[in-house]
């Protein structure tokens, strides 16, 4: 009997949550950065 790919599937799921989640964080520190660059002006 063949393996079910549902092992790849769930792996596939767990990388983009984690990737999606990865350009969340980068979004944030991003916004942060640019509020204090231009608070001093």
């Amino acid at each position: 009997m063949a393996k079910s790919h549902d092992s790849l599937k769930k792996r596939m799921r767990e990388f983009a949550r984690k990737e999606k989640k990865e350009q969340k964080r980068q979004q944030k520190l991003d916004k942060k950065t640019i509020k204090s660059e231009e608070s001093p002006n």
